[in-house]
């Protein structure tokens, strides 16, 4: 995740879109008395058995947990809660032969959905992939992938992006290539929440994970004064106008999310004397977002959030 880190910074020290304000850091940060806890499943609309299954649902979530906005009544909920009452209803709704097969059709019945699901094509993409690499590599299992990382979460996240292409969440900005693997480090971070940091869950280096960079979070590190937009940054987002994926606009967003985040752990840290994870941040901050239903965040067709 250095390199995640290190490219964040980079695109940070040369934005021209969107500033991290050092004083709104230390701002907010004065005011946090501690890290409110959020539980991972504090909705309750994830399944878990706490076995290989869950590993395998919490894959195929991750593997089609982008792009919800421009359905207004779509949300990450009801994927969650969807893919639940599927493997509820059928054990082996996401054996890996199955996942190879289904149809846009067939996901939208799977999920409970009245009509075509934003980036649907690219969403059953996904799933082939996703299906085709465990079982070629994985014996059809995602909890094998776990169970290769040695308790790494740098490894999970290396292992994934290895294999499966459409984790490989990458931009160039002015001639430097970014990381930023959202959805890899989503699902390291969905098992060491849903496990509470045992079994599949436990990461011997879960402080490695930078925050999830996302619509949500700039939108609330921009509200909480953390992030500055140049008036025409602004202006489009106020307008709901659609920033296109790898434009600078749309790296500096998420990159300078993580930077954000990244300096206001630093300072968090050392006013509470206790380490702070990114994963924790991350939470507090998408679930503070969630809840806000005035929260007006960017726009832009991605399959990497």
């Amino acid at each position: 995740m250095d390199y995640v880190r290190e490219s964040s910074a980079w695109v940070a020290n040369r934005s021209s879109h969107v500033v991290v304000d050092s004083a709104g850091i230390e701002k907010v940060v004065d005011t946090i008395e501690s890290i409110p806890k959020v539980e991972w499943d504090f909705e309750g609309i994830h399944y878990f058995d706490n076995g290989p299954l869950t590993v395998q649902y919490l894959f195929v979530l991750d593997a089609l947990n982008f792009c919800f906005w421009p359905d207004k009544d779509l949300s990450y909920d009801h994927l969650a809660s969807g893919l639940k009452a599927a493997l509820q209803n059928d054990k082996s709704a996401f054996d890996a032969d199955r996942l190879q097969k289904y149809t846009g059709p067939q996901l939208r019945e799977l999920l409970g959905w009245p009509r075509p699901l934003p980036l649907e094509d690219e969403r059953v993409r996904l799933l082939h992939e996703v299906g085709f690499e465990l079982e070629r590599s994985f014996e059809g299992k995602a909890s094998n992938i776990v169970e290769s990382c040695g308790k790494s979460a740098q490894n999970l996240v290396a292992l994934v992006a290895r294999h499966f292409p459409g984790f490989r969440d990458h931009s160039v900005y002015k001639g430097r290539q970014v990381f930023l693997y959202k959805r890899a480090q989503i699902f390291a971070a969905d098992l060491w929440g849903a496990f509470q940091g045992q079994g599949y869950g436990e990461f011997q280096d879960i402080s490695s994970i930078t925050i999830m960079a996302d619509y949500i979070v700039p939108a609330v590190l921009q509200q909480l004064g953390v992030l500055k937009y140049s008036p025409k940054l602004a202006k489009t987002i106020e307008g709901s106008e659609e920033i296109g994926p790898g434009t600078e606009e749309e790296v500096e967003l998420r990159a300078c999310s993580v930077h954000a985040v990244e300096k206001m752990r630093e300072l968090i840290s050392v006013k509470s004397g206790r380490p702070v994870l990114s994963v924790e941040l991350d939470l507090w901050l998408w679930a503070s977002g969630v809840q806000c239903s005035s929260l007006q965040h960017h726009k832009t067709l991605s399959i990497y959030y």
